[in-house]
């Protein structure tokens, strides 16, 4: 007795369709439910990405930072996708799935993301030996994804960014604890100098002591590159000061909106638009922290206010010691009065000397458009004299001859 759907060779094909379809129904069934399912969920994200980011209409392919997308952004839309989908993701996963195809793979489960780490890989491939960015006091590194743009593709680039962005564990308070954990992370990737490394601000003064540490282990620092960053302990936190910064602030913004053209101003605009969008949040959060122990989300803006306070307070704290080696100090062609006292450089701290590059820039606008460019290239020359310099394929510096 033959089974039911055992058919004679020759069969008609009308019973091939008949004893066929009820299969293949089944699995265009499944099949469509599958792509509905994949449909929901990108459409799920577009209406995320679509009210968090003010537009109209986004492509599935269409990259968050093209669209306008910044930190302070990425934090509420993370907290958006972790109330709609039950899912944490780290805010670095946009390097990863920048786009809503690549990040519904990832919420779907169909693609691997690497999950929080203090390491962040902005540019990966490149020629190159890593130049290794730490953290400012906003503790995330979205920041420097334009910088590793403009220093191109044959440069590779990691961030270093806070631990506690996840809301997994208090922030940590020290630059001494920050740079041993950052270490560990760097000599994953690099498990031997010469090493590049460098921070805008508070980042700057996170790699200083980096580099401390790095050298303190017998590993060579290659370049050693501060960005506007100042010795912050010896800086008076009074009235008069903070008064006179924010004062001085103003006058530098309108000095550099005034000093570029009519695209400039665009780019100019934005970006400052987009940095005070960005400080919205952690100023809420620092109220919110102050009247709240616990933040209600993983990644809110208590969080993020948490963590500023704490970096900040880390940075004042912070007594630098002599450094054995040379720094490069990247400024602003004109300066805060209370940051222009000569004790608050880095001069008698670096025990080989110092480089110092200033920018045709105002404060604050040294990683803003259009101005990111001349720090683009002042590093991308700082890093290859560095690497004249340095035979970076041993382990060992070696010093070449001029």
């Amino acid at each position: 007795m033959r089974p039911e759907n055992d058919l004679k060779v020759g069969a008609p094909l009308t019973e091939i369709q008949r004893v066929l379809a009820p299969s293949a129904a089944a699995g265009m069934q499944a099949y469509s439910s599958s792509q509905n399912g994949n449909h929901e969920t990108a459409d799920q994200l577009a209406r995320i990405w679509q009210e968090i980011l003010g537009v109209d209409s986004i492509a599935p392919d269409q990259n968050y930072f093209d669209l306008g997308g910044d930190s302070s952004l990425a934090v509420q839309m993370f907290a958006q996708i972790e109330k709609t989908f039950k899912i944490k993701l780290p805010l670095a996963t946009l390097y990863e799935a920048p786009t809503i195809e690549e990040l519904a793979k990832i919420i779907r489960g169909e693609a691997v993301t690497s999950g929080w780490s203090p390491l962040v890989a902005i540019q990966v491939a490149g020629p190159h030996p890593p130049f290794f960015c730490m953290h400012g006091a906003g503790g995330t590194v979205l920041m420097y994804r334009d910088l590793s743009r403009h220093l191109g593709d044959e440069q590779p680039f990691y961030g270093l960014q806070s631990p506690g962005l996840d809301g997994s564990c208090p922030p940590l308070t020290k630059i001494e604890e920050m740079a041993a954990l950052y270490v560990k992370e760097i000599r994953r990737i690099q498990p031997h100098g010469p090493y590049f490394l460098g921070g805008y601000c508070m980042g700057g003064t996170v790699a200083f002591e980096v580099a401390q540490q790095l050298q303190a282990e017998g590993e060579p620092v290659a370049l050693l590159a501060l960005f506007d960053t100042m010795n912050w302990h010896k800086i008076p936190l009074t009235i008069w000061s903070k008064s006179s910064h924010a004062t001085q602030r103003l006058f530098f913004h309108a000095a550099s909106f005034f000093s570029v053209d009519s695209k400039g101003k665009a780019k100019f605009l934005k970006e400052k638009l987009d940095a005070l969008r960005n400080r919205i949040p952690v100023w809420r959060g620092i109220l919110l922290s102050r009247f709240s122990k616990e933040a209600h989300n993983p990644i809110s803006d208590s969080v993020l206010g948490k963590i500023w306070q704490a970096n900040d307070r880390a940075s004042w704290n912070y007594l630098p010691k002599p450094y054995p080696g040379v720094i490069t100090d990247i400024r602003p062609a004109k300066q805060y009065r209370v940051f222009s006292k000569p004790d608050l450089k880095w001069d008698r701290l670096a025990q080989e000397g110092r480089e110092v590059i200033v920018l045709p820039v105002n404060p604050a606008t040294m990683l803003v458009e259009p101005f990111i460019e001349h720090l683009a290239v002042a590093l991308r020359r700082s890093i290859h004299a560095a690497m004249l310099r340095y035979d970076v394929s041993s382990r060992e510096p070696k010093v070449k001859s001029l």
